[in-house]
């Protein structure tokens, strides 16, 4: 198979996991984007990147997209070439907003626009990709399909289905100037969870998703139905008090925001937190003046889009997806 086109360029969104109950299984994409563009070339790999990471990640053959677009080129047999690889960062690394997925679905995305066949490289083919460079699906599949999304994984194979977030979920992140690398949150879980705490996470997690799946059926106008159902649907007993030793000063935001009436949870592995409800010009004062940076990261309907090159088109649809 040959390459269709030398230069193309892709954006993907920022995205947060697990949202309290749903770990390793529950995803949503966030408006703040990565940009990527690269040109194939009969020379040697070079990256510059601008904005988050610049002077630290990996400017050759290490570098993590461009291990994700040899991989994706691998396995449809189309040629490798020299890849001269500009990214414009937006998503913070190491702090649960899954800029690690994030790059991998550029990479994947980018030998996609490169190859210029949208059947040669599916978006089941990327999700499957995603999942076996990254090891879970939860933060692959909504980098891919936009809104939120449930991932789950059947043998070797990764599923992810989308759901339609209600406009009362507009999430806030507080993302503080510490980094944790997700292999030490991880190493924190225990190996094994008492079977009432399984069956409360079970109960909440069908809560949170189906709240997600109402669409515009809930309006951002105050809902004190759908404001109590969504707090006790990001409760969590399976890993956030686990991981408190390795981030106590997130723990103590999330109880702080929950003891303020807001649905607030660990974003991903952390150290990030996110409430799925707008915060109050005190809460977010009285948070900045702790040194927590927050952003308004309203939930995005689509994800990575390939902005250049010969499918130059949204990658997500609205459906399910195998």
């Amino acid at each position: 198979m040959q390459l269709r086109d030398d230069f193309v360029a892709v954006k993907v969104p920022a995205t947060t996991a697990n949202l309290g109950p749903g770990f390793d299984s529950m995803g949503m994409a966030l408006d703040l984007w990565d940009e990527v563009s690269v040109h194939a070339t009969a020379g040697t790999t070079e990256v510059v990147v601008e904005g988050e990471g610049a002077g630290i990640v990996a400017s050759g053959e290490d570098n993590l997209i461009v291990r994700a677009v040899r991989l994706a080129l691998d396995r449809v047999g189309a040629p490798q070439v020299g890849i001269r690889m500009r990214c414009m960062n937006r998503i913070p690394h190491s702090r649960g907003l899954g800029s690690s997925a994030s790059a991998i679905v550029a990479g994947l995305s980018l030998a996609r626009a490169l190859v210029g066949d949208p059947e040669a490289l599916t978006l089941a083919d990327i999700l499957n990709l995603g999942n076996e460079m990254e090891g879970h699906p939860d933060n692959i599949a909504p980098a891919i399909f936009g809104g939120a999304t449930i991932a789950w994984t059947e043998g070797a194979q990764a599923r992810a289905l989308r759901l339609a977030p209600p406009s009362a979920i507009n999430p806030v992140a507080f993302i503080p100037d510490f980094e944790l690398p997700t292999a030490s949150a991880r190493a924190a879980l225990p190996t094994s969870i008492a079977h009432a705490d399984a069956v409360f996470n079970v109960g909440r997690a069908a809560l949170l998703a189906a709240l997600l799946s109402q669409g515009n059926t809930a309006t951002s106008a105050p809902d004190t139905h759908f404001h109590a159902a969504l707090m006790a649907a990001t409760q969590d007993r399976l890993h956030q008090e686990q991981r408190r030793t390795t981030m106590e000063p997130s723990l103590a935001l999330v109880d702080w925001l929950r003891a303020a009436g807001l649905p607030a949870v660990v974003s991903g592995a952390g150290p990030t937190v996110l409430s799925l409800e707008p915060v109050s010009q005190a809460i977010r004062r009285d948070a900045q003046a702790a040194g927590w940076r927050v952003l308004s990261l309203p939930v995005s309907p689509d994800g990575v889009t390939i902005t250049r090159g010969r499918i130059t088109r949204l990658l997500s649809d609205q459906t399910a997806h195998p």
